[in-house]
C-alpha cells in the first residue's frame, strides 16, 4: 500500500488526475481517493468526492457527486463507471445527462461520451425537444437524432398535452414523428374528457401545429359520449378533422351510426367538438328503450350532425331519406310507428334522444298503429344492429391480443449486467458498441431498415 498527499498529480499519455490524497493498492493495482478528484482526458473533465481507478483495466469509478463537464453537455451522478480508452460511462443511481437539444434522466445506463448515444434501463426518462419518452428501456442517438423506448412506454407531447402509451415506440426528431406498437393507445384532453385512441400500429407525424396521428388496423376509440370502430383513423391537428376509415362504425351514446366513411369535426378556436359527418350509405340506429322491442331507424345518402357543448344535437340526413319511430304519449303509451319518405330528415335531440323531426320536400307516410303495421317487417333496407359490439369503457379498445402481449426481457432489469464483460464486448466487436444491450436491439435495427428502405423509395 502506498499513499501520496498534498497535490498529488497523477498524469499518463491520456490522463491526468489530481486530488488532495491518493492511495494506491498494489496488490490489485487500484488507485483510489476519498475527498474530492478531477479526472481531466482529450474529452472529458470528470470530478467526483470518490473515485477508483482500475489500472488494469483502464475503468475509473465515480462515487458521490460525479460531475462531468463536456463542451457539448453535462453529466451528473450518485455513481459512473468510466472506461478511459473507449470514453464510455456507465451510470448508477440518478443521472442526469444535458446536452444542447435533450435531456436524460436515469438511474441504470449507458452513455457513449464521444458521439451522445446511449440508453437507460431505470426509470428513465428523455425530454426531446417538444416530447418526453419514458419506458423500462430507452435508447438514444443524437447523431441519427432517434431514440426508442421498450415496455411499459409514454411519449408525452409538452405542446398539445397528448400521451402515447405502448410497449414498443420510435421517435425521430428531425421528421418530427413517433411510431409505436404493441397495445398503443394516444391519449388526448377533449373538453375535460380524455380521447382514447387505439390501433395495432399508431404513427404520429408533423410539428405541433401540423400534427396528425393515424392508428392503423382495428382502430378504436373511446370518449365518455362517443366510441367508435373502423380499419384506420386519421387525425389532423390542422384541419380539426378525424376521418374514420373503411367500415366505420360510431356511437353517440345509444344512437349507432354507420356509412361508407366518417368524419368527425373539432372548432380549431375553442378545440371542441364541433359536427360530425357521414358520407354515403348514411344509417342511425336506436334501441327503442320504451317499447324494448324495436328499433327507431333513419337513413338517407349523407348525414350532418351538430354538436352544442359537446352533446349531439341536431342531425340532418339527406337524399333519399327513410325513418321508422315509435311514438308514445306522456304515459309512455305507444302511439304507433311512423314510416316515412322524403328527401330530407331533421332529427332534433335531447339528452340524447329524438325529441322532435321534421320532414322536408313532399314527405310520403303515415303513422301506423302497431295492429295495423302494413308491412313484412320493422326494418330499413341495410339494417344491421351492432349493439354487442358497442365500447362501453377506454378498456374495451383493446382485444385479447393486446391485453396477453408478453413483455420483452430486458438486461439490467429482468438480469443483471456484467458491465466489465459488457464493455469488452463494445469494444472488441466493432459495432456493437452502438447497440443497446437489451433484447430489443433487433427490433430497433429491423424498424431502422425498414424506415430508411421507404425513403429510398419516396
Amino acid at each position: 500500500m502506498a499513499r501520496a498527499w498534498e497535490n498529488v498529480d497523477l498524469t499518463d499519455s491520456q490522463m491526468r488526475l489530481t486530488t488532495d490524497t491518493l492511495y494506491f493498492d498494489r496488490e490489485k493495482q487500484q488507485s483510489f481517493y476519498k475527498s474530492g478528484g478531477k479526472v481531466v482526458d482529450s474529452v472529458n473533465v470528470l470530478t467526483s468526492i470518490i473515485g477508483t481507478y482500475f489500472m488494469e483495466i483502464k475503468k475509473v469509478r465515480f462515487q458521490d457527486k460525479v460531475h462531468i463537464d463536456n463542451p457539448d453537455y453535462v453529466i451528473d451522478s450518485e455513481q459512473l463507471n468510466y472506461y478511459r480508452q473507449s470514453k464510455n460511462a456507465y451510470m448508477y443511481g440518478p443521472s442526469t445527462i444535458v446536452g444542447e437539444e435533450y435531456t436524460i434522466y436515469c438511474e441504470r445506463g449507458f452513455y457513449d461520451t464521444k458521439i451522445e448515444q446511449g440508453y437507460g434501463v431505470k426509470n428513465t426518462k428523455i425530454n426531446y425537444s417538444n416530447r418526453i419518452i419514458e419506458g423500462d428501456s430507452v435508447y438514444f442517438d443524437k447523431a441519427v437524432a432517434f431514440a426508442s423506448a421498450t415496455n411499459n412506454i409514454e411519449v408525452t407531447d409538452t405542446v398539445n398535452n397528448g400521451v402515447i402509451r405502448a410497449h414498443y415506440a420510435e421517435v425521430f426528431k428531425e421528421k418530427d414523428s413517433v411510431f409505436a406498437t404493441k397495445r398503443a393507445v394516444a391519449i388526448n384532453l377533449v373538453q375535460q374528457d380524455s380521447l382514447y385512441i387505439h390501433g395495432d400500429t399508431l404513427m404520429v407525424t408533423g410539428p405541433p401545429e401540423d400534427r396528425r396521428l393515424r392508428a392503423f388496423r382495428n382502430a378504436k376509440f373511446f370518449k365518455t359520449d362517443l366510441s367508435g370502430k373502423c380499419d384506420s383513423i386519421d387525425s389532423s391537428e390542422k384541419t380539426g378533422i378525424t376521418k374514420l376509415i373503411t367500415n366505420p362504425i360510431l356511437w353517440n351514446v345509444d344512437n349507432q351510426m354507420t356509412g361508407d366513411s366518417i368524419h368527425l369535426i373539432s372548432d380549431l378556436e375553442t378545440e371542441k367538438l364541433d359536427s360530425l359527418r357521414v358520407i354515403n350509405n348514411a344509417f342511425i340506429i336506436a334501441f327503442d328503450t320504451i317499447g324494448k322491442e324495436g328499433y327507431n331507424q333513419a337513413k338517407g345518402k349523407d348525414l350532418f350532425g351538430k354538436f352544442i357543448e359537446n352533446e349531439l344535437k341536431i342531425v340532418d340526413l339527406i337524399k333519399n331519406t327513410e325513418v321508422i319511430y315509435y311514438l308514445y304519449n306522456d304515459d309512455n303509451e305507444l302511439i304507433g310507428i311512423d314510416k316515412t319518405i322524403c328527401s330530407k330528415i331533421r332529427l332534433e335531440m335531447a339528452n340524447n334522444d329524438i325529441e322532435d323531426i321534421t320532414f322536408f320536400k313532399d314527405p310520403d307516410g303515415d303513422i301506423y298503429p302497431e295492429e295495423d303495421w302494413p308491412f313484412d317487417t320493422k326494418k330499413l333496407k341495410g339494417f344491421i344492429w351492432r349493439g354487442e359490439e358497442r365500447i362501453m369503457n377506454k378498456d374495451e379498445i383493446f382485444d385479447e391480443d393486446d391485453n396477453t402481449i408478453q413483455l420483452m426481457s430486458i438486461q439490467g432489469i429482468d438480469a443483471p449486467i456484467d458491465i466489465d464483460a459488457e464493455e469488452r464486448k463494445r469494444s472488441g466487436e466493432g459495432n456493437s458498441k452502438n447497440q443497446m444491450p437489451t433484447s430489443n436491439t433487433k427490433a430497433i435495427k429491423n424498424k431502422k431498415t425498414k424506415v430508411k428502405k421507404e425513403n429510398s423509395e419516396g
